[in-house]
């Protein structure tokens, strides 16, 4: 068998060197690592590598096929357009952050167990929620750490699905799951990875730490969590009939927020959600064509979803604002990232002769091919949508809006490079579709350019236009807050904090009394059972609005020791009430 080069290795070694590197020296290093890293992606062979042995678990570093492939392609290529977009950025941590974020994303998708697999996994939550905190603003913050617990919670929903799978089967080997063979093991690996996709109603971790992310940071963020979890999904969950379900729920779900919302970067959030609904719901059909389908779609909108992305990154950039309520006329200072960005806006909504409409369509035939007609339906409902909001909406009120022109210029020639370079491949693609088909996991015969699907999108589209025009005094955006189910979660733990203070400290004086009684005071010097919550943390995690979730850790420590125990006391007491009520069933 042939050596192979992960790819991953090169951005992991990247981030150690780049702290040596200034200038040029630093710029020419930023693209050059991912420019190995391709080269590393086309020299691959199929095969299993780095197989290792540890702690009696077999494990492998790279398990390279052609689905694992397709992926690699895209990552690598976006690792490079996203380098050299970001090429101005001064700080080295930001690139050291993006660094490890695509390097663990390649460690992913090709671990063939899964407890190779979970170590990337959470490489790449801690890693990539750097790209928000280096924003450095208050909401940044914020959003950074409900952005790092919601993905710890999804890592320990992954973590005890995979310790239930090795204790049943001895194995932690990754493969494809039957529906009628999964239990609650698998169902907990599969919430797991389904919150990374953002699958409804776990995703509201999406549009509220995107947006807030740095101009460059969005890029990267775009790209790799949510296709990431698509792969291992595609991996070991295709058939499964709850995801073509959730998937098709999302597509029209994302439309519904991305049309009301008034930041471009939130309206282009939602839109992974709704995306990454077509991907998902490709999976849950389970054929090879729905999974050809929910690959392209993954390469194709990563690409377009980047290119809008920097393009309402440079808005940002250079005016200071992604609001539309603020933007307007930019046409005319701006008028390469408008094109840049219409490119990726007639991508995303299926143009013919661009890339969205060689990739969507294919799950949207898989579903009609299997007679899952209400699917289609909704599929093709949610493209209304997505050329409605990302493609109308925003391309006039940004920039051809009567508001006042917003005085701006176009943004560093790298940024541009990038946008340039990324709507080409777009175009590319979509006048040439073998070019992506080649490289999909299953072989396939589908060819989008016909009579049928041609006449779909263009009414499609033509009734959309329509329909903007005619409502365009009710579609103008507004200055508002649009609740999304984490509204309901954050209630709830804000009901959790006050139950705590009620009932919980009862069992913290119980608990010391306890201690006291057995004479261990002496042994817990700090055992100050005292109430440690500060309230304006609690309401600052709660909505974000009151004191800085940076508190957070000042507050745990204030924690105090006999609150732990207590903790540790009634989780234990829980734990072995839950195992002795499955025992008796």
């Amino acid at each position: 068998m042939s050596s192979w080069l992960h790819p991953a290795l090169f951005f992991f070694l990247g981030s150690l060197l780049l702290p040596f590197f200034q200038g040029k020296a630093r710029k020419a290093l930023l693209l050059l690592i991912p420019a190995l890293a391709i080269i590393a992606v086309a020299m691959a062979e199929q095969g299993i590598y780095g197989q290792y042995r540890f702690l009696n678990v077999d494990g492998v570093f790279g398990r390279v096929d052609k689905l694992s492939l397709i992926f690699a392609w895209v990552f690598t290529i976006m690792a490079f357009l996203g380098a050299l977009y970001s090429l101005h950025r001064e700080e080295s941590g930001h690139h050291i952050a993006g660094f490890l974020y695509v390097g663990s994303s390649l460690g992913a998708i090709f671990a063939g167990d899964y407890f190779t697999l979970f170590i990337f996994w959470e490489i790449m939550a801690f890693s990539s929620v750097f790209l928000i905190w280096y924003r450095r603003t208050k909401n940044a913050l914020d959003a950074g750490f409900r952005y790092l617990l919601v993905h710890v919670f999804g890592g320990l929903l992954f973590f005890t699905g995979m310790m239930l799978t090795y204790y049943k089967t001895g194995s932690f080997a990754f493969n494809s799951i039957a529906p009628g063979n999964a239990g609650l093991a698998e169902y907990l690996i599969l919430w797991g990875f389904a919150l990374n996709a953002a699958v409804l109603p776990l995703h509201a971790w999406l549009p509220d730490a995107y947006p807030e992310a740095t101009v460059e940071g969005a890029v990267f963020l775009c790209a790799f969590t949510t296709k990431t979890a698509v792969y291992v999904l595609a991996r070991g969950f295709a058939g499964f009939e709850v995801l073509a379900i959730m998937g098709t729920a999302m597509t029209v779900f994302g439309v519904c927020y991305a049309v009301i919302e008034n930041d471009i970067r939130r309206v282009l959030a939602y839109h992974i959600i709704s995306q990454v609904g077509y991907m998902v719901a490709g999976i849950g059909i389970g054929t090879h064509l729905a999974l050809n389908g929910a690959a392209a779609h993954a390469f194709a909108h990563i690409l377009y979803k980047a290119l809008l992305f920097m393009g309402a990154g440079a808005v940002l950039f250079m005016t200071g604002t992604a609001k539309l309520t603020q933007l307007g006329g930019l046409y005319r200072t701006m008028p390469l990232t408008m094109i840049f960005y219409i490119v990726g806006a007639v991508s995303i909504a299926g143009f013919p002769l661009f890339s969205g409409f060689v990739s969507k369509s294919m799950i949207v035939a898989a579903a009609h091919q299997e007679g899952r007609l209400w699917l289609m339906n909704f599929l093709n409902l949610a493209g209304i949508g997505t050329f409605l909001s990302v493609g109308l909406k925003v391309t006039y009120f940004a920039f051809f809006g009567k508001g006042e022109p917003v005085a701006a210029k176009e943004p560093p020639a790298n940024m541009l490079w990038a946008m340039g370079i990324t709507s080409l491949l777009c175009l590319v693609i979509g006048v040439y579709p073998d070019a992506l088909y080649v490289l999909l996991p299953f072989a396939s015969d589908y060819r989008p350019y016909n009579l049928h699907h041609l006449s779909e999108a263009l009414q499609i589209l033509s009734f959309t236009g329509l329909v903007f025009f005619l409502l365009l005094a009710k579609l103008s955006p507004e200055e508002k807050i649009n609740l999304d189910v984490d509204y309901f979660y954050r209630k709830a733990v804000w009901h959790f904090l006050r139950f705590d203070d009620k009932v919980i400290a009862v069992f913290d004086n119980l608990w010391g009394e306890l201690y006291r009684t057995l004479g261990l005071r002496a042994l817990f010097k700090s055992a100050d059972l005292s109430y440690g919550f500060d309230r304006q943390v609690i309401d600052g995690i709660v909505d974000g609005s009151a004191a800085s979730t940076m508190d957070l850790g000042s507050t745990v420590r204030r924690l105090q020791t006999g609150r732990i125990q207590t903790y540790i006391a009634l989780s234990l007491i829980i734990f072995f009430v839950v195992v002795l009520l499955f025992a008796v069933i």
